[in-house]
Formats: C-alpha cells, structure tokens, sequence
C-alpha cells in the first residue's frame, strides 16, 4: 500500500475529485491548508516579517504570502499508485508555479475500524 498526498490549488478541488472517482478511486482526505513553493525570497525580510516588524512585511510584498492550498490524501493499493498520480496531473498541471506536489510514502498496514479488517482488505 502506498499514501499519495498531492497539494493542489484551491480551484482545482472539484475537478480532482471528480477524476479520481471516474478514476475508480472514491474516498480520500481533503484538507485545508496554507503555503508557498521556494521561489527566491529574502530570508532576513521573511525573519522580520515574522517577528512583525511593518517595515519588513512592505518590503517583502507578496513574495513571502502564504496561499490557500487543498491537501489531498489517498491510500491505494502498489498497483494503483501511478494511474493516481497521473490523473492528478492530468487535471491539476497548468505548466505555472503553483501547480502542487505529489508525494508518495510506503503504508505498512491499515486496518479498518468497523470489521478488522487488515491491509489490502481494509482499503477494497
């Protein structure tokens, strides 16, 4: 088993999801979240800023803003893991900054609450 967490734009929530039902794929997480990619950013400002000193926080402008974003978590079995990652590219790729990450991380178990039900089985 394998968890896909993928941070996309808050617009692209509905489309994803409804791709990755047409994809077989139905329950997952959403969350909300906050962030920002690395694009260049003057570290001391960002400091500043964070301490709350106005002056930093103008001079920094945009550039250190943090944007809403939508965390999608999936839990799928090994053979599943790159027909989920190509459909959220599919529908979340725009070739702009922003576009989101997908990470992939090994599930060693999983058991589902209601029957006991272990690996594999609790994710069917």
């Amino acid at each position: 088993m394998k968890e896909i967490t993928a941070v996309i734009r808050m617009n692209m929530v509905n489309k994803t999801k409804e791709a990755l039902a047409e994809a077989g794929i139905p329950a997952f997480f959403a969350l909300e979240a906050q962030g920002r990619g690395k694009g260049l950013i003057n570290s001391a400002l960002l400091k500043g800023a964070e301490k709350g000193y106005e002056e930093a926080s103008e001079l920094l402008g945009e550039k250190g803003r943090l944007y809403p974003k939508r965390v999608f978590s999936v839990i799928v079995a090994d053979d599943q893991v790159e027909d989920v990652v190509e459909t959220i590219i599919d529908v979340n790729k725009t070739g702009k900054p922003g576009d989101g990450k997908i990470f992939v991380c090994p599930v060693f178990d999983s058991v589902r609450v209601r029957t006991g039900e272990k690996g594999n089985k609790s994710i069917d």
